[in-house]
């Protein structure tokens, strides 16, 4: 197994990012007339969003994905995890990249990529996202079927997202890949956002931290501002253990996927996911910083596949046909 571990962290979104610079806040109300109500100044005196306000942080992603991506409708129930768009897009940016790399320098036909979006969530952004930004084809799932509703009345109310992305019900909680990917399937890459805490209680304190920086304020009883229900936040024994299955089970599918990846909040995690890795017997494994505003976080990427099957993925399914 080949690694790259040691790439210092960026601070700075990617530079395709569409929303690298300060929010235009004229240009968003305008799309989003709510966002007027939840405008304020922040704790340097500069009207801001209210980040604190999940209602807030909704209207604004909602404008976000109408103003620079074009995407009219996007509904999902607000209890259900609201994703803020820059970093999202960020992870499709760098598997981009990666997927590049990967054919020495030269974008692989947007057509022929399908994409395996694992917790696709009610929101659907990483298709959404993916299939305005690149064209590219996706599948998700998810084990809540609320969810997966949701994620298909997204796709369908879009007519640039119709036909681009397939959504399927994981039936077994304790599975990942299995029972989504079929056995003659092919996928470029995976990608996954885990849930990241162990306990509701981690969820809440993270909450309160994440306010608490935005607002300086601290608060007893908090409203998760990004929302998000258990099975988006929680998972028994956190990240780590969620990954664990992921790379267990990636092994009976190391021919089906040129590269599995997964986003990594906890860089604590990091030396222990590298030792699975290793024990997995990974041909080769990626580690790409991702930074947003004050937090860092990072893709882990890793593919069985060897050269002369990399070779052989290119030549069959990247090449313009």
């Amino acid at each position: 197994m080949s690694a790259n571990k040691n790439t210092p962290e960026k601070t700075r979104l990617h530079p395709r990012n569409k929303n690298r610079e300060p929010y235009d806040l004229k240009a968003l109300i305008a799309t989003e007339p709510d966002l007027a109500l939840h405008i304020k100044p922040n704790k340097h005196g500069i009207d801001s969003v209210d980040f604190a306000n999940p209602r807030a942080v909704k209207l604004l992603n909602k404008a976000i994905l109408n103003q620079y991506y074009g995407i009219k409708s996007w509904h999902f129930p607000d209890e259900n995890l609201c994703p803020p768009i820059p970093g999202r897009a960020d992870y499709l940016h760098q598997m981009a990249d990666l997927l590049t790399q990967s054919n020495f320098g030269t974008p692989p036909n947007a057509a022929n990529i399908t994409v395996l979006d694992v917790g696709v969530g009610a929101s659907c952004i990483y298709p959404i996202l993916g299939i305005a930004e690149y064209g590219w084809s996706f599948i998700g799932s998810d084990i809540d079927p609320k969810s997966v509703e949701s994620a298909q009345d997204n796709i369908a109310a879009n007519d640039q997202l119709k036909d681009k992305a397939e959504i399927r019900l994981q039936n077994d909680a304790k599975n990942i890949f299995k029972g989504v990917i079929n056995q003659n399937e092919h996928i470029d890459f995976t990608m996954c956002n885990p849930p990241f805490h162990a306990l509701a209680e981690d969820a809440e304190k993270g909450t309160q931290r994440k306010i608490r920086n935005l607002t300086g304020k601290t608060t007893v009883k908090t409203e998760l501002n990004f929302s998000g229900v258990n099975t988006e936040l929680i998972y028994p024994g956190g990240e780590i253990a969620f990954i664990r299955n992921m790379i267990s089970e990636s092994k009976d599918f190391g021919k089906n996927c040129f590269w599995f990846s997964t986003l990594i909040s906890k860089e604590s995690n990091l030396k222990k996911i590298y030792k699975l890795l290793g024990e997995a017997e990974i041909f080769h494994v990626k580690t790409i910083p991702m930074g947003t505003g004050n937090k860092s976080s990072r893709i882990i990427a890793w593919t069985f596949l060897d050269k002369n099957e990399q070779k052989s993925w290119r030549e069959n399914r990247w090449r313009e046909k």
